[in-house]
């Protein structure tokens, strides 16, 4: 066979996590998840992991890793994330890259990329290096081997960005056809030819000869092809997409064809619902026909060298057609969302930018020098700690860079440095850029890296340089709030933190959750020395010191806190660095005087006396504990409307259904507090192991009856989780019988109500027990043995409910 197909997906999400914390705050707009990571891992990397080819019944029939059959990468910083959060789906990409090793003749399909998304042509020599090492190293650490090829983000390329890839081993990376100049048979005098006048071809692999001897080869994706799939609905239709594949080789050609797709990883199910059982089916149909096969990036380069060598156009890009402008000018590339919205913030924003990374450079250079044997070289390795940041991995890369042994003070200078540079290289991720307006939300993450950089070198040289960072930005006009200085203070400069901060998160958050003496705190731990809380009557009162030590880069600091709760969203309270025990004595005892006598005025007085303007409220707690005291506080009148609604819900049940039957309008207020009541009760039936079934088809009739609005997608989110969670139950105890028929009337009582379900993880472990026991079951019950007969009737009936079919 001299014909192969090859989808790649390029799978990326920017990084979302907080500087200062290290973590994903809650996101309101991903509603029901937490934040767009999860969702979007829900809706497109664990599918894709664990995707579904239907028959002709649209019944699942075989469950499959599409990863493992295409040619794929990943954000370095998408996976650091994953690996937390999502290590199942996580440890399925590195087993898909294993399984592709052994399908496509030792190559494995997936490939590195570049370390946090930085558009190449646009960064300096030291960034370039650093990005491509810390993408090769991370990548290392996760599959396994070294990578033979690397993606490089927007395909953004010029020539000095493949002399690193080049140098560093990387064998070849993927560009989009327009990215071609000239092209030439490897032959002894062979005359260049435009690519505007000779098409480039994408069927076969280009040999780039570089300015220093070394070479790197390049493939040329179909751009058609692809833009189909992302854009024009192609992906609609799993036989549709690779009967296009396939429609793409040329007769005429007398050599081995590659037709190959890229596009964002998320449009296979993200972008597109369902994409990724399109991509299953389209690779099972090439499989499974004559016309083609399944291929990786390596594996073809090996069976298939160069024959043709070409040149690249410098600073161009997959998603500009002016090149690279569209991450430092206003080129008129967007979203198309907002018409007539300026993008001239662009170039402002990469200015500032790149005086910082200056100021930083100089900083990272002069106070490196001290501690570090070769700041730069360093830093290249600081990968390994960013990796693994257990102490004693911290001790061993210190070790191995510094010029001596440090003292304590002097290794958080070197972590602040080498931070410094992990923020400053952050900064420069491209969705920064790549959308319309400078305070969205890519926009301002990438500023509020920026101002880690900007701190991180007023601590390290007391050099003031975050105001004239500020100040550059006013030269950046918002869209929608004037300028970028503005965007700053609205939304970077509230979000700064230092270890008093997060002292004071934890004074607040004593009031509502019990501690252990030492509890982490996102990047932190906090160390309880002492700690008290009072009350009288709604009023309480929290004193205490803690120490609190960043994990990041080991500073350490001793707060001493006073909190009051006056009841409600009340809070109060103040924070300093500890002033020594004479100082925190004489504020515990004068503060705890004054609570004693109910004397709430001279408390605050005394709070405002020592701790100055170190005061603090509810609004400086981080954003998900914020959210959980919020709600707490809420409980009491939550727990009120509850009452009143649910007395007005049954004390007009039977008139409400009388009304009904008259076909008389029901009052809608009535029918408020009954919405109210039917969807908590609903709610708090999946949050125990054990269903009322009777309850849950009560409250499902009335709202069928009375038309009540349900919340659809919260009851199929925590319906789902349920059933996942008791399918992983059977899982456990898999001839547990009673569990499957309790599942599948479950199943039946939701899906007669047409009740949204996510049912992704139950299909999954449904299809596990089959492949373990279902057959051993059969063959029992062939046997004329009653009850696994018995057996496997309720496991069809859940199979059904379920749309999956076991062979």
């Amino acid at each position: 066979m001299t014909r192969y197909v090859c989808i790649h997906g390029h799978f990326y999400q920017p990084p979302r996590e907080n500087p200062w914390l290290g973590e994903v705050e809650l996101q309101d707009s991903a509603y029901p998840f937490h934040d767009w990571n999860e969702k979007i891992a829900a809706q497109c990397y664990a599918p894709n992991a664990a995707s579904r080819i239907l028959d002709h019944e649209q019944r699942i029939i075989r469950i499959v890793n599409n990863y493992s059959k295409i040619s794929f990468n990943f954000g370095p910083t998408l996976l650091s994330w994953m690996e937390r959060h999502r290590p199942e789906t996580h440890e399925a990409i590195v087993e898909a890259d294993r399984l592709s090793r052994s399908r496509f003749s030792g190559h494995g399909s997936a490939l590195a990329q570049v370390y946090n998304h930085m558009i190449m042509p646009l960064a300096n020599e030291r960034d370039k290096y650093t990005q491509v090492t810390w993408g090769i190293e991370d990548f290392r650490r996760r599959f396994g081997r070294d990578p033979e090829g690397m993606w490089l983000p927007e395909c953004a390329v010029d020539t000095r960005s493949l002399e690193v890839l080049a140098e560093l081993g990387i064998r070849f990376t993927v560009l989009a056809p327009r990215q071609a100049a000239n092209v030439r048979r490897l032959l002894p005098e062979a005359d260049w030819e435009n690519v505007e006048d000779a098409r480039i071809d994408p069927t076969t692999v280009y040999l780039c000869r570089l300015p220093s001897g070394r070479s790197i080869s390049l493939f040329f994706y179909d751009g058609p092809i692809s833009r189909e799939i992302a854009f024009s609905g192609l992906l609609s239709n799993g036989q549709s997409l690779a009967e296009r594949l396939i429609s793409a080789f040329d007769d005429a050609r007398d050599r081995p064809q590659l037709v190959h797709a890229a596009v964002d990883g998320e449009t296979f199910g993200h972008h597109q619902r369902h994409g990724d059982m399109a991509l299953a089916y389209c690779l099972h149909f090439v499989e499974s026909g004559e016309h083609a096969q399944l291929t990786n990036y390596g594996e073809f380069l090996e069976k298939n060298p160069p024959t043709h060598e070409v040149e690249i156009y410098d600073n161009s890009s997959w998603s500009c057609i002016h090149g690279i402008e569209r991450w430092r000018e206003n080129c008129g590339c967007h979203t198309g969302m907002h018409g007539g919205w300026t993008q001239s913030w662009r170039g402002p924003l990469r200015h500032s930018m790149d005086r910082l990374r200056d100021e930083a450079a100089l900083a990272f250079e002069e106070v490196g020098s001290q501690f570090l044997r070769s700041p730069w070289e360093a830093r290249n390795r600081y990968i390994e700690v960013v990796l693994d940041r257990s102490p004693e991995n911290v001790e061993r890369f210190l070790a191995n860079h510094t010029v001596r042994a440090l003292d304590r003070y002097e290794k958080v200078q070197v972590l602040q440095l080498l931070e410094m540079q992990h923020n400053a290289m952050l900064m420069y991720t491209s969705c920064g850029w790549f959308f319309d307006e400078i305070s969205g939300v890519e926009s301002v993450q990438v500023l509020q890296y920026a101002a880690r950089v900007a701190q991180f070198v007023e601590l390290l040289t007391g050099t003031p340089v975050e105001e004239d960072f500020a100040g550059r930005l006013e030269a950046a006009p918002s869209n929608l709030f004037g300028n970028g200085a503005r965007v700053y203070e609205m939304f970077v400069r509230p979000a700064r933190l230092d270890l008093l901060r997060v002292g004071v998160h934890y004074a607040v958050s004593t009031l509502f959750e019990d501690y252990p003496d030492e509890t982490p705190i996102y990047s932190y731990t906090i160390r309880r020395e002492c700690h008290e809380t009072m009350e009288a009557g709604r009023l309480r009162l929290a004193i205490g010191r803690a120490v609190v030590r960043s994990n990041i880069i080991w500073s350490e600091e001793t707060v001493s806190y006073a909190v009051l709760h006056l009841g409600d969203h009340n809070i109060s309270g103040g924070g300093r660095v500890f002033r020594g025990d004479d100082a925190y004595t004489l504020m515990e005892s004068e503060i705890r005087s004054a609570f004693d006598r109910a004397d709430v005025p001279e408390v605050i007085r005394l709070m405002d006396k020592h701790f100055g303007t170190n005061n603090f409220s509810l609004w400086h707690l981080f954003r998900d504990e914020q959210r959980k005291v919020i709600d707490q506080i809420l409980a009491l009148t939550y727990s009120d409307i509850e009452a009143s609604y649910r007395r007005i819900f049954e004390n007009t049940h039977a008139v409400m259904n009388f009304l009904q039957g008259l076909q008389v309008p029901l009052p809608k207020f009535i029918l408020a507090a009954a919405e109210r009541i039917v969807n908590l009760d609903l709610a708090r039936l999946f949050e125990t192991e054990a269903m009322d079934h009777a309850r849950l088809e009560s409250l499902l009739s009335v709202a069928q009856r009375w038309g009540l609005d349900l919340d659809r997608e919260k009851l199929g989110f925590n319906a789902g989780a349920w059933i996942t969670g008791a399918m992983e139950r059977l899982l456990e105890n898999p001839e547990e019988k009673e569990r499957m028929e309790e599942i599948a009337r479950v199943l039946g009582l939701l899906q007669a109500a047409a009740v949204p379900l996510d049912l992704w993880g139950a299909q999954n472990l449904y299809y596990s027990l089959g492949e373990s026991t279902h057959g051993r079951m059969k063959n029992e019950a062939g046997g004329r043995g009653e009850s696994a007969e018995e057996w496997v009737r309720s496991f069809d009936q859940l199979g059904r409910h379920l749309n999956v079919v076991m062979p």
